[in-house]
């Protein structure tokens, strides 16, 4: 009896046997190619890394051709080729290259752990100002979102244009699809890089291989976005009425109501004139109140009270007097009485000596 548990998981170091020529000695039956196109800027890093391309092909017996005229790739098996696969990984190649990934990473396709997955995202947004942003959003602060991605999923990751080439082993590439879908449906790639640190830890442990890690990982609430905007002019629809809408009044009908057709020219000719000066006295009033305007004073600032500074200082009257008294005693250019008597006794003594 053997422990499910066992049959689930692989056991650590298993590698899988390589494919050689003993398992298929008679190599295959027909011919087969892959072309592709590259953009014109690819051109002369294609050149200059053609021959190491030709040379890693050239291993597993497929021939590389570079056509710079019409701007393409092409692989194709020869007789001596014996793994079906290796055109596939040559495509792969391929297509790496003109995706703009260096030879040095897409060189690495031709091994038996490692595949690539070509992810399409430049039709899943409709805005082209929103794809940059949420692109520039997957790179991350100088490249840092991405480089931790790269870390978590053991994956080499290029994002150019509207794709992004991942290139790594099976489990790392199906993680780096759900993020890089997830951050064009606007969900923050910082969510499943922390779910994905949580699940490196969890792996780590034996005991949870089996077990459901559901209570570990975190669950984020989206957040509610701002309702939109309303518009200032609101167009609301009228209701519906089968009848036509009233005929417009002219300007008898308007003076029939009013009573004014009944009146006579005279009488007519006195009331525009009426109105006429109304509007001019109106007028005159405006215009002499804005004149007015220039003659009213602004108004002013409250008055406030500043401190009066104390300018009376005490005077030391006894310090004054020492100093006047010391200045009479010395003279300019001369030494004070009591070092001239001091210097007289000196050489009084020196002469006695002698």
């Amino acid at each position: 009896t053997v422990d499910e548990s066992e049959l689930l998981t692989v056991p650590d170091g298993w590698k899988e046997p390589a494919f050689t020529r003993e398992d298929n000695p008679r190599g295959l039956l027909e011919e087969s190619s892959f072309a592709t196109l590259f953009p014109k800027y690819r051109e002369a890093y294609l050149k200059e890394c053609w021959p190491l391309v030709q040379k890693a092909l050239g291993e597993h017996y497929v021939n590389a051709a570079l056509d710079l005229i019409e701007g393409s790739m092409t692989v194709t098996t020869t007789k001596k080729t014996f793994d079906p696969y290796a055109i596939i990984r040559a495509r792969d190649l391929i297509k790496l290259l003109a995706r703009s990934v260096p030879f040095e990473q897409a060189v690495r396709i031709l091994q038996d752990d490692v595949a690539c997955d070509i992810i399409k995202i430049g039709s899943l947004v409709r805005k082209r100002e929103t794809f940059i942003k949420r692109r520039a959003r997957l790179l991350g602060p100088k490249g840092s979102t991405l480089k931790a991605l790269e870390l978590l999923t053991n994956c080499y990751i290029m994002v150019q244009g509207n794709t992004v080439s991942a290139l790594g082993p099976f489990s790392g590439l199906k993680e780096v699809r759900k993020v890089v879908l997830d951050t064009m449906k606007n969900i923050h790639p910082i969510y499943n890089i922390k779910t994905l640190m949580i699940k490196r830890e969890l792996a780590k442990d034996p005991e949870l291989r089996t077990q459901s890690w559901e209570r570990f990982l975190p669950k984020f609430k989206r957040k509610n976005l701002k309702k939109r905007k309303e518009p200032k002019k609101k167009n609301t629809k009228k209701e519906y009425t089968p009848f036509p809408p009233p005929q417009p009044e002219s300007q008898i009908d308007k003076e029939l109501a009013s009573g004014e057709y009944f009146l006579k020219e005279r009488q007519k000719k006195r009331k525009q004139m009426e109105e006429i000066k109304a509007k001019q006295a109106d007028a005159v009033k405006r215009r002499q109140e804005e004149r007015n305007k220039a003659f009213i004073p602004p108004k002013e600032k409250p008055a406030v009270k500043t401190k009066k500074v104390s300018t009376e200082k005490k005077i030391d009257i006894e310090a004054i007097k020492e100093k006047v008294k010391n200045a009479k005693k010395k003279k300019l250019g001369a030494l004070p009485e009591e070092e001239v008597k001091l210097k007289m006794a000196a050489d009084e003594k020196k002469k006695k000596k002698k």
